[in-house]
């Protein structure tokens, strides 16, 4: 059951964000960052939190969750440190993530050129 929750929670996000690109003038950069804000919304409303319950990694895989994130690490770090702490924290809980995608791109840059 938890693998067809996933696949209807990412395939709504997914469906969603293809309608937006085929039906304006958004880009997928934009889309992305719609995702993310949609993401930190949920988070500061404590519904992802909920989303997280109910559909398991279905709600852990999608780009809304590093704006889920972005705001549980900012309210860890303001929790801890006052208001330097929203700074300090904001990207504590998703520096894996991004450390994967840093060292990942270069790794696939050295085996492939840029097209003109």
């Amino acid at each position: 059951m938890n693998y067809i929750l996933s696949f209807l929670l990412c395939g709504f996000v997914c469906s969603i964000s293809q309608f937006f690109l085929e039906k304006s003038k958004l880009t997928p950069g934009h889309i992305n960052t719609f995702l993310v804000i949609i993401g930190c919304i949920l988070s500061g409303f404590g519904l992802y939190d909920k989303l997280i319950e109910i559909f398991h990694s279905g709600a852990t895989v999608p780009i809304m969750n590093f704006g889920h994130l972005l705001v549980v690490g900012a309210s860890e770090g303001f929790n801890n440190y006052g208001f330097i702490g929203l700074f300090k924290g904001v990207l504590t809980n998703a520096s894996a993530g991004i450390s994967i995608a840093i060292v990942v791109s270069f790794i696939i840059s050295m085996f492939f050129k840029i097209k003109n």
